[in-house]
């Protein structure tokens, strides 16, 4: 952190915005495709839209819903229409929160929380999920003092169900699936995973924070999207982003829990304080209304019709993408990925020296580990008329990579920090 005091005195508008504009001059830039993550573009329509609903909500404080009963109303429409998105039944609830690493955490903390009534005996629950599962499950892990244990994917890259099924243990409370797993872009098979799930009386979670808001209209044109969420019996909770393929404002995303008799395990209450019962039902006290207003007014504007819309460009691209990927002398994609996520690898050269030649050129490129390869969260619809130019420089780089012999000396792979 650069050492610095405290403005003495106010700065003018003008001047302020001045200098936040030329703050951002090294930032990507996200507008023009250039950035695979991060940023989820729905359109310049669906943008301005989210900003004014944020705007007109911008002070209100959902910690409040009888001050606010607006943003009552708001949070309840947006959970009640994700549920029936996602087939959820009447009895289906949830709760607008922060963001998957929320939503997910929102999920675990209630699993432990109707473990500790049904099962008190166990003194370190057990999360039992494959080695693709996001990260936030071990952050909660954390925070909750419980554990994860990762298991290695199958070949296609999808989770390993017979391992999984051998690794739970008298402790395990929660088994995790993905649709799509961010790494590699496919979705688990979460059937089988639910038919476990039933078989040992375990919380199943499905991690759509991802394509909850895309695999259902991407089924709806036409593609062969597996059940993924409640539909398939046992299927507990799910988390999906709103800020994602949402394209709401951030951050929002929504945790469903299958059956209202859950939420008594949700809600944390509070009220050995003078001030008198407290009660909440996210990790965060104050909760921007702006956020939850934003992701309300997206979802009515742009309705089914809308994300259809939306979805068969993302997925064309996506097509266009993994075909031209797939046509670079040396390169594969790395799975077969149901979604707009992607890895891909090369058999013949160094992939983090492609994507070093790739920054060269412009790009922000984010690596990935297994397989050692360049990781592309794309496309959204600010790639949709990138594909071709990405294409070419992806061609040109490996060809200099080839030519010149080329490795990089830097094996870092991060997503965050």
């Amino acid at each position: 952190m650069t050492a610095s005091n405290f403005p003495e005195h106010g700065t003018a508008p003008a001047d302020v915005f001045a200098e936040m504009e030329d703050a951002r001059r090294t930032d990507v830039d996200w507008r023009r495709g250039r950035l695979g993550l991060y940023v989820h573009f729905g359109g310049d329509d669906v943008l301005e839209v989210a900003k004014e609903a944020y705007r007109r909500f911008f002070s209100e404080n959902a910690l409040g819903p009888k001050a606010f009963p607006s943003l009552k109303k708001f949070e309840d429409d947006i959970v009640a229409w994700t549920a029936d998105l996602l087939h959820g039944g009447p009895g289906a609830t949830g709760v607008v929160s922060s963001g998957g690493t929320e939503s997910i955490f929102l999920a675990v903390k209630t699993a432990r929380d109707l473990a500790r009534v049904e099962r008190p005996h166990i003194r370190e629950p057990e999360i039992v999920a494959p080695v693709s599962a996001h990260p936030a499950f071990d952050k909660a892990a954390h925070y909750l003092c419980m554990k994860v244990r990762r298991l290695p994917l199958r070949a296609d890259y999808r989770a390993d169900v017979a391992g999984m099924k051998a690794a739970i243990g008298p402790d395990t409370i929660m088994l995790v699936g993905s649709a799509p797993s961010f790494p590699h872009g496919v979705i688990d098979p979460i059937e089988d995973i639910a038919a476990v799930a039933r078989e040992h009386k375990l919380w199943l979670h499905v991690d759509a924070c991802v394509g909850g808001f895309l695999a259902p209209f991407v089924r709806r044109i036409g593609y062969p999207i597996p059940p993924f969420d409640f539909e398939v019996d046992g299927v507990t909770s799910m988390s999906a982003d709103l800020h994602k393929y949402g394209f709401a404002a951030k951050g929002a995303s929504v945790m469903l829990l299958r059956d209202i008799s859950l939420r008594r395990h949700l809600v944390f209450e509070f009220d050995n304080w003078p001030r008198g019962k407290y009660a909440a039902p996210t990790f965060t006290g104050t909760r921007p209304g702006g956020a939850i207003a934003a992701a309300w007014a997206v979802l009515r504007y742009l309705g089914v019709d809308g994300y259809m819309r939306i979805a068969k460009q993302i997925m064309g691209a996506r097509d266009r993408m993994k075909t031209g990927i797939a046509a670079i002398d040396g390169l594969y994609v790395a799975s077969d990925p149901d979604l707009s996520v992607m890895g891909y690898g090369s058999h013949d050269v160094d992939t983090f020296a492609i994507a070093e030649q790739m920054t060269k050129r412009g790009w922000f490129v984010s690596t990935m580990s297994d397989p050692p390869g360049i990781h592309m969260g794309m496309p959204t619809l600010a790639h949709v008329g990138i594909v071709d130019e990405y294409l070419a420089d992806l061609a040109a780089a490996v060809a200099t990579v080839r030519a010149e012999k080329l490795t990089s000396k830097s094996r870092e792979v991060s997503y965050g920090g």
